[in-house]
């Protein structure tokens, strides 16, 4: 081979290695720099939940056990469209689209008149719902059960989860954790039918279903007004708190007047004796709870 062309062949092969080494220490300067970004961001809420994949994938399979109706529902499945809703993300810019295969995958049926909403009466609603099988919040529907008390975020530059830090539930307005718990609010609300019964606190400071709330800002905005009969509020006071709101009073009057706006027909009652008699079990001597009916 003439000597000119083995040098025009060595400094191609030169040119290539230089090249090559050029790219190669940007791939690994970009990867470092991507992992310096995702420690230097420290959340104000705790990170993903331990073990998160293995929560899901079991409560899917108990789920499934205590409601075979159902049907079979694919839970790894499930756990990859979570992955793929928040991996590679900011925790801060999740929106309800991300979730959109979530919800389908995990779609299920509510039974017409069997919806029950809440606002500020976390612990007693529960305690309800598992005392009898009459109704179903959120928490009780397949979506529901399998995420709720669970915490999860992403990292924008890498896959997985974030295990150290992720968003408080206000830190931001499109944090991983509130949009999928709009998305599933929402669903929900499509998804009832006939009389929608909805549990407030009569004994709450200020107005009794607040403005920010998901049963205003969500919940009631996606009713079908052709599928939903009605709204039927419970105003339950503490069983020892004061009676601060009552269905005459202005906060429900002013409440009325928001659900009607949506066709929604509204009605409400106060102190429904079911829950009071559950509130009585805890305090028996109370005086309302030694009233003939």
């Amino acid at each position: 081979m003439p000597w000119h062309w083995a040098s025009k062949d060595m400094w191609l092969w030169s040119v290539l290695a230089l090249v090559l080494m050029v790219l190669a220490s940007g791939v690994v300067n970009a990867h470092a720099t991507g992992e310096q970004k995702d420690r230097a961001k420290k959340y104000k809420g705790g990170g993903t939940t331990s073990n998160l994949r293995n929560i899901i994938i079991g409560r899917c399979y108990h789920y499934m056990s205590l409601y075979p109706d159902i049907g079979d529902k694919n839970c790894s499945g499930i756990w990859q469209e979570l992955v793929d809703a928040v991996q590679r993300k900011d925790p801060c810019k999740i929106i309800q689209e991300d979730y959109k295969r979530l919800a389908l995958v995990a779609a299920q049926t509510i039974p017409c008149h069997k919806t029950l909403l809440w606002s500020r009466t976390n612990d007693l609603v529960h305690r309800y719902t598992k005392a009898t099988s009459a109704f179903i919040t959120l928490e009780d529907t397949f979506l529901g059960f399998l995420f709720n008390g669970l915490t999860w975020c992403g990292k924008p530059l890498r896959p997985g989860m974030n295990f150290k830090f992720c968003p408080a539930w206000n830190e931001c307005d499109h944090n991983s954790i509130s949009s999928f718990w709009r998305m599933a609010s929402a669903a929900f609300a499509r998804a009832s039918c006939g009389i929608v019964n909805v549990m407030l606190n009569g004994s709450a400071d200020g107005d009794i279903a607040r403005k920010e709330s998901f049963f205003r800002t969500v919940e009631i905005p996606n009713m079908d007004p052709t599928r939903v009969s009605e709204v039927k509020v419970w105003v339950i006071d503490d069983i020892q708190g004061d009676d601060k709101n009552s269905c005459n009073s202005k906060s429900l009057m002013e409440l009325k007047q928001f659900i009607e706006g949506y066709k929604l027909k509204y009605s409400c009652i106060d102190n429904y004796r079911p829950i009071q008699a559950l509130q009585c079990t805890g305090n028996p001597d109370h005086a309302a709870c030694n009233q003939c009916h």
